[in-house]
């Protein structure tokens, strides 16, 4: 036996010094190829024939190197620090509460925020600005722009705005904006939580848990935690989001780097405060990173069913260093693995194509682990929800119409001629107010090229290459025409989901975004799907047990497991 532990002890050794004299040999090829950069790209600016930029050479360096890494490496000048920050950490600065887009060069104001200087004074969708404290807004960048509007609380800030052809002066005082990671909480009509959680930046455990603690005083008979639209954040805010349902001294996620010191298990560290209420995460496309651990360790443990459609795919982890000069470098420096061991991550990034695409795992590739109760899961190109919900993508139309601003045009003129609308939960367009958006369509360019237009378009290049354009040009001017004729038709064949988008726009006019939320609810289908669940106890216990075959939303299939399962066969 202790010749045992003697061999073992020796492979220990042998690896550590293995590892070290990698680090070692790493190590010295940073400082070597470190001195060749450092000499050629002063030789460069010294000698090179024409004018250099330093900054901007050494920019372009930076952006190519990092170009071959993963999108989520990334540099982070001084002058970007502040951005940087409220996008991947903090959710308050000082502002005046208001969002903006260019359109055609002009700079309007998008939406305002409830309750803000924006909102106080009076500042609307809609209006044009021209001039903040003095400084012309045409031809500036959009991070100048916020830089302008954005300052200490407290603070002056003057805005020249065009309404309605007049120019007006308004005068607003920056308060402390704070961008809330619960956008919405509340129940529902049959006694369920209902928590949207739209990022994991700092305190959105805490934001969760003061969500979870107040609905939960009114005994819903279960709860739904909507990460459908969260790009993710912190890691740690997810630990601690799961640590809301799951036991104390529980593993949720372990990153594992080439650096062993950034190799981590997480694990829960308090008592739950929700330990046996049912559970259901809703998850999209959109959902990754931090989203991905906390579906992903729920449904591991069984502890949650998880709705919707296949997350997005991300299970790499970074780390912020700082640089001289008060710049950063965010740097992925591990994967992560959810408690079954599974790696969701969708793209390899190590791997590219000839063009220079990166590739993505494939499906068959997939490996099979099993949660606490043993029941399948996979990994690889993201979370698989429990219960899949159908959702189709929007049409070209819709996407045209939204791109060229019809609907922000209509829902601000809309906001003009009706002063109050039904509440924001019931709202809807009227046929009549459908016919009236199509009318003010009329003149407006709201045209696109279609998928199959662009394909019919190769056909008829590729014929004429081949020299048989002759012989099918009839038939394809006829699908040509076709096609057009569909087009003419289609803000009648897609007015129910053009309608829902229109009615969101107005609703934000009158009931900001939490309006929005609430009016969408009569849309949702994986809502719904939820709410289904958690009113049929019967059906949760079977999908955790992984029995028997569930229909999608959508269409009759199994679950997305069995489904997986089958194409792997």
């Amino acid at each position: 036996m202790m010749k045992i532990y003697k061999i073992a002890a020796a492979a220990i050794l042998i690896s550590f010094a293995s590892l070290t004299w990698s680090f070692k040999e790493d190590l010295f090829q940073v400082s070597k190829n470190l001195d060749i950069f450092a000499s050629l790209y002063k030789e460069i600016n010294i000698n090179y024939v024409e004018e250099t930029n330093p900054s901007s050479l050494m920019r372009t360096s930076i952006d190519a190197m990092l170009d071959n890494l993963d999108p989520y490496t990334e540099y982070v000048p001084e002058s970007e620090v502040e951005d940087y920050k409220l996008k991947y950490v903090s959710t308050q600065y000082g502002g005046i509460g208001a969002s903006t887009i260019f359109i055609e060069g002009k700079l309007f104001v998008n939406e305002v925020n409830e309750g803000y200087p924006a909102d106080k004074q009076g500042i609307k969708p809609g209006d044009q600005l021209v001039k903040i404290n003095g400084n012309e807004v045409r031809g500036k960048e959009r991070v100048q722009v916020s830089q302008l509007l954005r300052g200490p609380k407290g603070s002056a800030v003057e805005l020249l705005i065009i309404r309605e052809g007049a120019l007006l002066t308004k005068t607003l005082v920056r308060d402390e904006i704070k961008q809330p990671n619960v956008s919405y909480s509340g129940m529902t009509a049959d006694n369920i939580a209902y928590i949207r959680l739209d990022k994991f930046l700092e305190n959105s455990a805490q934001e969760v848990k003061d969500a979870a603690t107040t609905l939960g005083k009114q005994e819903p008979k279960g709860m739904i935690l909507d990460l459908r639209y969260n790009g993710g954040g912190i890691l740690q805010e997810a630990v601690k989001i799961v640590n809301i349902f799951v036991d104390k001294d529980i593993l949720i996620v372990t990153q594992k780097g080439r650096n062993p010191q950034k190799t981590i298990s997480y694990k829960t560290l308090s008592q739950p405060l929700f330990p046996q209420i049912p559970l259901v995460v809703l998850i999209g496309g959109s959902s990754a990173s931090a989203s991905e651990i906390v579906a992903g360790a729920l449904q591991d443990l069984d502890r949650a069913i998880i709705v919707g459609q296949r997350s997005y795919g991300k299970g790499l982890v970074q780390q912020t260093f700082n640089l001289p000069y008060n710049s950063l470098v965010k740097v992925t420096v591990a994967k992560y693995f959810t408690p079954s061991g599974r790696c969701i991550q969708a793209l390899d990034y190590a791997h590219k194509d000839a063009n220079g695409k990166t590739l993505k795992f494939a499906d068959s590739l997939m490996r099979k682990f099993n949660t606490k109760a043993g029941r399948n899961v996979y990994d690889g190109n993201g979370i698989y929800p429990d219960v899949l919900v159908n959702t189709p993508k929007f049409n070209p139309i819709t996407i045209s119409l939204v791109n060229k601003y019809l609907f922000f045009d209509y829902a601000n003129n809309f906001k003009k001629n009706n002063k109050v609308i039904a509440p924001a939960a019931s709202f809807q367009l009227t046929d009549n107010d459908y016919t009236a958006f199509v009318n003010s369509l009329a003149g407006k360019d709201y045209s696109y090229v279609s998928r199959t237009e662009r394909l019919l378009a190769d056909l008829r290049t590729e014929a004429e290459k081949e020299n048989k354009l002759t012989a099918v040009k009839t038939d394809l001017d006829d699908l040509k025409s076709k096609m057009l004729g569909a087009k003419k038709t289609e803000l009648t064949t897609y007015k129910a989901e053009i309608k829902r988008v229109l009615e969101t726009q107005i609703v934000s006019r009158y009931y900001y975004d939490k309006g929005k939320v609430t009016q969408g609810f009569q849309y949702d289908k994986e809502l719904n799907a939820a709410k289904s669940l958690l009113n049929d106890s019967g059906k949760m216990l079977a999908i955790l047990k992984g029995e028997g075959e569930y229909k999608t939303i959508g269409s009759p299939v199994k679950t997305i497991a069995a489904a997986v399962e089958d194409n792997n066969q």
